[in-house]
This record gives C-alpha cells, structure tokens and sequence, in this order.
C-alpha cells in the first residue's frame, strides 16, 4: 500500500510536460539528422468570446524555456516505460538539452485579435518543438483568465472586481495562475493567500457563512469577528435573512465607532442583488454609514455584472469566481455559450533552407488553413493614439507608420528582455484597454477590428 501522493508538479519535473507526439517527431528527425531551423508561431484562431484578447502567461513560459533540463531519473523512467522508442544517443541528446534559438513575443498584457502572431519560436527543429505542450497550457489559460477578467473590469468601470475563483478552479496550478491573470488584467485582488505570496497580489476576503452558522446567532457572530479584525470588517449579511443581517451590521458598526474604528463593508451572496442591494444602502445611509460599501458575490460575469450596473445598483464591489477562474464561455443572461477554453495553436510557418532562405510551411485543411512565413504584427494608431488597425506582414517586411508587437525576448538562448514585475504588466494592460476604442469593447454587436495582410502575405494568402 503506497503513501497518498499530492500530486503537485516539481520544478525539475517540468520537461516532462510534454506531449508523446513531440517525443517522436523529435527522436525521428534526430534519427534522420534533421536540423533545420524552423519558426513556430503561437495563436488564436477564433475567440471564444468577445473580439479582442489579452496576452498573458509569457512570464512562466519563457522560465520553463530558459529552466529546461531532463533529470537523468526521469530519462531513466521514460527508458524503462517507452519499450524500444527511446534508445541510443537520443537520451544523451535530453540530457544536454538546452534551447539556443529566438523568440519574439508581445508583451503580457497586450491588446491582441485572431490570427496574429503572440509568439514567435525560432531555433533548431529538435527544441521548438519540444515546447508546444508547456507553452499553449499556459498561454491559453492565462490569456482567457485575463480577457475574461479585464472585460468584466472595463464593465464595472470605478467598482473592484476581486478573484473568489481558487475553489472551482481546475487544479491547483491553474487557481494560483488565474489569480495571476486577473491581476494583470485589472482585478483588485484575489481570496487565494499563495497567490499574494507568490505574486504580491493583495489577498482580500470577508468571512464565510459557516462563522456565522458556528456561533448561537448572526448579531454575536458579527461581533466576534469585528472583536477580532476591528480594522477590516467586512460581513456577510445573507445567512438567513439579508435585511435583519443589514440591521445587525449596524450595530456592529455603531459599537466600532464607539472603539475608534469604522465598519468597512457588507457582502450580499444570494438572493435579487440590484433589490437587496439598493435596500441595503438606503438602510445604511438612513443610520449614518454612507461611507460603508456594499460588496456581492453569487454566479457573476461581465454579462451579469453589466446589468445589475444598469439596473441602478448602488454595489462598490464584486466577487468573481467560477465565470473567472475558468475564463466560462457562457452568457449568463441568454444562456448561449461553449466550450471555457481558449484553442490557441503553436504551428509551423516557416523553415530555413540550405541556402539560408525561408522557406514557406503551410497546412491546407479545408477550416484550418495556415498562413505561411515568420510573421510580425504592426499597430497603426490614430492622431489621439488610439488603436486604429493592424497589419500582419512578413518578418522582415517594412510597414510604414506602425509599431511592431512581436519584441526580442531571447536571442540565442539567452534572455535579453527585462521582465516587468506583475504590478507594472498591469498598468500596461490597462493603458492597453484605454486605447482599444470603446465600440470594440462592448459585450454585444461588436464591431470586428481591422487586421490587414501585408502586400506580400496577401499573395502568399491567395495561394494558399
């Protein structure tokens, strides 16, 4: 009988989160002698919602990248397991391994649309594509968390939008990430306290209905816990009755006032949110406390969050957690949606010659065409430096009066680009979604951005 296993992944056991499949195209082109310099790019085909999307997760990728080593314990393991596939000097090849090439990317918290290029990876064919698993596991995650979550933040405009999200998140992992993400993407915080460690997020919550349920009534509840944090009380008013639980949050305050302190907020977790929401505040302003918040949680999105807002609900904040954390496709008010997951693709578009010239790698799939050639993306900005529209060109090809997105990140193995930390990604974001114009960002009839194909990949499109 063996002892219960957490199940948590180690940092020296990351090469191995890698699809079969890149272990045998890999061993096969190294049986073959297979070299060639090759460019794999990172992209959205479709959005699952909305028509932007916000780049994140390159942080985490490129550590992965620039961290890459197979223990010899794991070599050992998959020489074991895999039966005849894995033998001879490709194991020693593993042992060695180290990537050498180049990537571009856009920098996390960029403004991007359907089929540009976010990330761009050149180097030998026997380490590109070693990276795809990794790299679109947490790209597609972090970017749909952080679209998800600035649309919702766009929405509520002044209002906080706070990460309640680890508790229905799929794995442990992807809760601390999502956290990640939704604090790049402008949220005020988050309720999972690793994630404050990890990240310097601030850590937010108030207190569960169990407290309540735990003590003879909600009145002593209360003031047990403002007894215990007199500087940060927060109480959640619908464990039986949501008005009474408003009067006896009064009582709490009036006896914190009495003490130095104020009350800071109360939290609605169920039941009409706009009604309860505009009772409440009339009670507390009729009792003195204009300046206590009002806070709700309960099944809320962009979609929800939108309508209570203009419904008139006098909310200062909003606890977001399974539409969040799982980045749900799903409109909460017409019930239509799909699958909660961003298809992001990592495919080959380009590979080197002997002559040193590109040569062009394309997939002809009647719904899965492939655009051809390393690719750059340029954003044209109008006089107010607003987004105006982009275009897609080849690498090298000059576009006049854009800026060019994709910036080096490694080059020859090694890193060359200064990584922020989280709290200036986020501010980039944010300067990011003010000048993304408005009608892009409604929920509804969204106009589609103009994303234009370069005179030279214009012609490569019409051939392929």
């Amino acid at each position: 009988m063996q002892q219960p296993k957490l199940g948590l992944i180690t940092p020296n056991e990351l090469a191995l989160f890698l699809d079969y499949y890149e272990l045998t195209s890999t061993k096969a082109d190294f049986d073959h002698g297979n070299e060639a310099v090759v460019t794999q790019e990172y992209f959205v085909r479709q959005l699952p919602f909305g028509g932007y999307l916000i780049a994140a997760g390159l942080e985490q990728v490129i550590a992965f990248i620039l961290n890459l080593r197979f223990e010899e314990k794991d070599l050992g393991w998959l020489e074991a397991t895999s039966g005849p596939d894995f033998k001879d000097g490709f194991l020693d090849f593993l042992m060695n391994f180290k990537f050498s090439g180049y990537i571009y990317a856009v920098p996390e918290g960029t403004v991007v649309f359907p089929n540009e290029p976010i990330i761009n990876v050149t180097g030998p064919t026997l380490e590109v594509q070693l990276l795809e698993t990794y790299l679109l596991n947490v790209m597609n995650f972090q970017s749909l968390v952080a679209t998800k979550t600035v649309r919702m933040v766009d929405i509520a405009e002044h209002r906080t939008i706070v990460d309640f999200g680890a508790r229905r998140a799929h794995g442990r992992d992807a809760a601390v990430l999502a956290a990640r993400a939704a604090y790049l993407a402008g949220a005020t915080g988050t309720s999972l306290v690793l994630a404050g460690k990890m990240w310097g997020i601030p850590y937010i919550g108030t207190m569960p209905h169990a407290f309540i349920m735990n003590r003879p009534n909600e009145l002593q509840a209360f003031r047990e816990y403002a007894e215990s944090f007199p500087h940060n009380a927060i109480l959640l008013v619908d464990t039986y009755d949501s008005i009474e639980g408003v009067n006896n949050a009064i009582i709490i305050g009036k006896e914190l006032r009495e003490r130095g302190h104020r009350l800071q907020g109360i939290r609605l977790d169920s039941g009409d949110l706009v009604s309860l929401s505009k009772k409440s505040r009339e009670i507390l302003d009729k009792a003195g406390f204009e300046d206590v918040k009002i806070f709700v949680s309960s099944d809320l999105d962009e979609y929800r969050i939108e309508e209570i807002i203009r419904e008139g609900a006098p909310i200062d904040g909003f606890g977001v957690g399974t539409r969040l954390v799982t980045g749900a496709n799903f409109n909460s008010i017409t019930r239509e949606g799909g699958p909660s997951a961003l298809p992001g693709v990592y495919k080959l578009v380009e590979r080197i010659g002997k002559d040193g010239h590109p040569i062009p790698k394309t997939k002809l799939s009647t719904d899965k065409v492939l655009l051809p050639y390393r690719k750059q993306v340029h954003r044209h900005s109008d006089e107010d430096g607003n987004f105006h529209r982009d275009t897609v060109s080849r690498w090298d090809e000059p576009i006049a009066d854009a800026e060019p997105l994709l910036i080096p990140i490694i080059e020859k193995g090694r890193t060359v680009y200064g990584f922020p930390d989280l709290e200036e990604s986020r501010k980039y974001c944010q300067s990011q979604l003010t000048r993304l114009p408005k009608p892009y960002r409604l929920l509804a009839d969204t106009p589609i951005y103009p994303v234009k194909l370069s005179p030279q990949l214009e012609k490569v499109s019409k051939v392929a």
